[in-house]
C-alpha cells in the first residue's frame, strides 16, 4: 500500500541524509519526496506494519513525518 506523509524535509540535502537509511531497512520499496508541495509530502510503499519504524528513521533524524488521509 502506498503511504503518503507530510514531513519537515526541506531540501535534497536533507533527502540525502535519510536516503540511505530508507533504501537499506526497505531495499525493495518505492519512494519519493515533493518539495514543491507545501507539505514536503513523502510517498512510499509499504507495509503497514513498517509505518512506525519508518517513523522512528525520520524522527531520529529530527525531522517531522505524519501520514495523511
Amino acid at each position: 500500500m502506498i503511504h503518503i506523509f507530510k514531513t519537515s524535509v526541506e531540501t535534497v540535502e536533507e533527502i540525502k541524509i535519510l536516503e540511505p537509511i530508507i533504501n537499506e531497512l526497505f531495499s525493495s520499496t518505492k519512494w519519493n519526496f515533493d518539495l514543491e508541495d507545501c507539505n514536503n509530502i513523502f510517498k512510499v510503499k509499504i507495509p503497514e506494519n513498517n509505518i512506525t519504524h519508518l517513523k522512528s528513521i525520520f524522527k531520529t533524524h529530527n525531522f517531522e513525518c505524519k501520514e495523511t488521509f
